[in-house]
């Protein structure tokens, strides 16, 4: 009898701290997810980025975003290979997540049932659930397994809703189609693995805001990316203001190099390997002649910058 006493309040607190299937993560779990950022958040409990470090992030150069992530222990971030929209027009935003999945009827039903229950749309596919909720700034990203035929995850219609709500692009590991009226949203840009005349079938929402993979790059709901011809790159968002202030720098160094080698005062050599107090010298005195409106940051955030590398070294 005792050993029945004991199981039952087990059982109890078993099923009370169980939960119903979820569609979209909660404030709490993105906070767990992202608790080393320190900033303001959305109400979802993303980190809540600002727009003028976005802007910045567009100038990072690829290698030196990969650079700084790998240097900190995040090797698994990046990701090529992509059918571009407009090739030429970079993109950064705050990441929405979603997953997609090959349909089963039994989880198709449980995943609608949820998703009424949180108070989502019923009147459309479920695929229109993340476009709801994006924010000015988001990128909406979505695991659609590498799917071409039957996995276009928007067309135009949808899309016109995505820069609506973002006035920024996406991120598709699976397809689209509609690619000319998608052409034509003007600011809108895709960076997907196909396109396909197709209507989306036998393929599934299963989760909004929670951990997704893209090819070979894990990616956080609240991450920033930064999406150019060259690929995309997936930033945790505590990493980020280091992150472009440091790619700023390097512009620095490389500005400045190049224009010491055009004057012919520094070989190649010197200039390609580990620098001399001498060079370290002028480069400081280079930058303290640099026009203040023309710094991709502040003076005050480049010398506080500085002088934490000098403490570093």
């Amino acid at each position: 009898m005792k050993k029945i006493f004991i199981a039952i309040p087990f059982l109890f607190l078993f099923f009370n701290s169980s939960k119903a299937q979820q569609v979209g993560a909660s404030a709490e779990y993105i906070k767990a997810l992202t608790s080393q950022w320190k900033g303001p958040r959305f109400e979802d409990g993303r980190p809540k980025v600002s727009d003028a470090i976005l802007h910045r992030l567009k100038k990072v150069a690829m290698e030196e975003a990969w650079g700084y992530l790998r240097g900190h222990g995040f090797e698994n971030q990046f990701e090529a290979d992509w059918k571009i929209l407009h090739v030429d027009s970079p993109m950064t935003g705050r990441v929405v997540t979603a997953q997609y999945m090959p349909e089963r009827p039994d989880f198709k039903k449980v995943i609608r049932t949820a998703g009424l229950s949180e108070g989502r749309d019923s009147s459309g596919g479920t695929n229109s659930w993340p476009i709801d909720i994006l924010k000015p700034g988001d990128v909406y990203v979505a695991d659609g397994y590498d799917r071409i035929i039957d996995g276009t995850l928007i067309g135009s219609n949808l899309g016109n809703a995505i820069y609506a709500n973002s006035h920024n692009g996406v991120i598709f590991y699976g397809s689209v189609r509609d690619e000319g009226g998608l052409n034509e949203i003007e600011g809108f840009n895709a960076w997907t693995r196909g396109q396909d005349p197709s209507y989306l079938q036998q393929e599934m929402l299963s989760s909004i805001n929670f951990p997704i993979r893209i090819g070979r790059a894990i990616v956080l709901p609240g991450d920033v990316v930064l999406a150019n011809k060259y690929g995309t790159i997936f930033i945790p968002a505590y990493l980020v203001n280091d992150l472009v202030l440091s790619g700023e720098v390097i512009h620095l160094h490389d500005e400045f190099g190049f224009q010491r080698l055009r004057e012919k005062k520094y070989t190649p050599g010197e200039i390609d390997s580990k620098w001399t107090k001498s060079i370290e010298d002028d480069f400081s005195d280079w930058l303290k002649n640099y026009p203040d409106t023309k710094l991709p940051m502040t003076r005050k955030e480049l010398n506080d910058y500085l002088e934490a590398q000098k403490k570093d070294k």
